[in-house]
């Protein structure tokens, strides 16, 4: 049975990119005769807030979006993203890092592989990784302050071997998941990331296709690195077209996009969004 999911944060007001997305998975879970989940990744603690999340319920259920209860929220879950993180430091794979992200940044600049994307921002030179326990406990003691906990990749892919996985349009894709370095998966102020996270709740919910923009097919390459790691299953994946405003580009909250709030008081109907959607996304 296919089993998918729409995993939101609540950190503002839904706009039409929401929409597409949820709708994306929720008709490939229909079309499939199973089961469409919602979950919310509302692991920050800083711009995660309460009435985003009723909004969230509330707008996709006026788009005539239904779901099992309860919604998975990540924030009541830390202690099984904590014993995956505590299962991969057995395995030796992983190292606390103390640098600030200016650090990151300025050392990833100043060497000769430094690609930068949405979500790795900077490849990590490594600073951290070569310390020994007595250097870790003299640097957490000098900058008083909890360490990140960084996946140390070259370990990781040495005992995982070559990695695939398969997209429903691309076919299969070969993981490069050393573009990425030494990935967090652990901050300072949250004791997971998106990366794990996102893994082990797809795992423990039976996630079995997952539906998200192709801004994010990159990451991938990493989630199958955990997965292998942990032992958890691989689903199959569908990265679809974003959908852009008329300059080309995504659309976004920072960007104020236009909210499904402002959409609903201007009278426009779900009916109408959904076939604007249908219509923009070339679905049939």
């Amino acid at each position: 049975m296919i089993v998918t999911r729409f995993a939101p944060s609540p950190t503002g007001e839904l706009h039409l990119g929401h929409a597409a997305a949820a709708l994306f998975a929720y008709r490939a879970a229909m079309d499939g005769g199973g089961t469409f989940l919602l979950r919310l990744e509302d692991i920050d603690p800083v711009r995660c807030r309460p009435e985003y999340a009723e909004d969230i319920f509330d707008f996709l259920r006026w788009l005539g979006l239904s779901w099992p209860e309860p919604v998975r929220r990540q924030s009541e879950h830390m202690d099984d993203y904590a014993a995956a993180l505590d299962k991969l430091r057995a395995m030796g794979l992983v190292y606390p890092c103390f640098c600030t992200r200016k650090e990151v940044m300025i050392e990833a600049a100043a060497s000769i592989h430094a690609p930068h994307d949405e979500i790795s921002e900077a490849i990590y030179p490594g600073t951290c990784r070569k310390l020994s326990p007595l250097q870790r406990a003299e640097m957490e003691a000098e900058r008083n302050r909890a360490p990140v906990w960084r996946l140390d990749m070259a370990k990781a892919l040495a005992m995982t071997g070559p990695l695939t996985w398969t997209d429903r349009g691309a076919g299969q894709i070969t993981a490069r998941p050393e573009h990425f370095g030494d990935v967090v998966l652990a901050r300072r102020d949250v004791p997971t990331s998106y990366h794990l996270s996102v893994v082990v709740d797809d795992a423990l919910q039976g996630v079995t296709l997952v539906t998200r923009g192709n801004d994010l097919m990159a990451a991938t390459d990493v989630h199958r690195v955990l997965q292998t790691l942990l032992g958890l299953p691989e689903p199959l994946y569908h990265h679809h077209p974003l959908l852009l405003d008329a300059s080309g580009k995504r659309l976004a909250k920072r960007d104020k996009a236009v909210t499904l709030r402002s959409l609903r008081d201007e009278k426009t109907t779900a009916q109408e969004i959904t076939q604007t959607l249908s219509d923009r996304m070339g679905w049939k």
